[in-house]
């Protein structure tokens, strides 16, 4: 049985409980499973593989105490898709799992029981059922002293961010400005040597071609990447309620422990 489910698996595309069912009712018969599935549209999905998922929603809450956050993002074609209730309600079917089994990567998740199958057997069919590519692009649970979820564009953005000490207000703040500014690193310590020395070799040609002597580049180049440090790091960036601070001022004795943002 398990090598026809292979075989059939590899021609429709279908996840292993659709395809079960399929030989069952079809008694091992490959063909008869085949044309079940099409039947069903479950088997419409293999044809989608190569289709691009880049709408979707991403979800993101917290626990009652803010210690723990859930962010999830779930892909599909279109934007109408994204607003169609059937998919808007398994996404918080797979968004209750998360916050329940607390997986911690996307493969975890698609593993996970849910309905008559896994995660990623029921995203199967409901690709079927819609008639579109569907996917799980992303999924965090993140843990500290003080998280704070939040969403941007109705689902098009979301943030967790967590505190070791601060309030939940301050912690808010910060994701929105996560949010807003999209910055990749928290300090300067965390850029990588070498995009640091990608920036001085782009930064330094354009200097040569402004004319600029050699003897003055060095000392341009400073100030060059901290400016560039202010754009991707949290910290050293302008604070989106108050331009005249940054975000390392406005934390004070708090500290940023992790940030995590999904975006469409």
């Amino acid at each position: 049985m398990m090598e026809q489910i292979k075989k059939l698996r590899d021609q429709t595309g279908c996840g292993v409980s659709d395809c079960k069912s399929a030989l069952e009712e079809a008694a091992g018969d490959l063909t008869m499973a085949t044309e079940i599935l099409r039947k069903k549209g479950v088997a419409k999905a293999a044809k989608r593989a190569g289709r691009e998922a880049t709408e979707g929603i991403i979800i993101a809450e917290t626990n009652s105490d803010n210690t723990e956050g859930y962010m999830l993002e779930v892909n599909s074609e279109t934007d109408f898709v994204a607003r169609n209730e059937q998919f808007q309600n398994f996404v918080k079917k797979i968004f209750e799992l998360v916050k329940e089994k607390k997986p911690q990567s996307r493969d975890e998740l698609l593993k996970l029981e849910l309905g008559n199958g896994t995660v990623e057997s029921e995203l199967e069919t409901l690709s079927g059922t819609i008639g579109e590519k569907l996917g799980i692009k992303d999924v965090i649970v993140l843990a500290g002293d003080i998280v704070s979820a939040y969403i941007h564009g109705g689902g098009r953005i979301g943030v967790l961010i967590s505190l070791s000490s601060g309030e939940a207000k301050l912690a808010r703040d910060i994701a929105m400005q996560v949010a807003a500014a999209n910055p990749k690193y928290l300090t300067p310590d965390n850029v990588p040597t070498e995009e640091i020395e990608k920036e001085k070799e782009i930064y330094h040609e354009q200097l040569l071609k402004e004319g600029k002597p050699e003897e003055m580049i060095e000392k341009i180049l400073t100030g060059k990447i901290n400016k560039y440090f202010q754009e991707v790091c949290l910290l050293k960036q302008e604070y989106i309620k108050d331009d005249s601070q940054k975000v390392e001022d406005i934390l004070g004795e708090a500290k940023v422990d992790k940030f995590v943002r999904f975006a469409l």
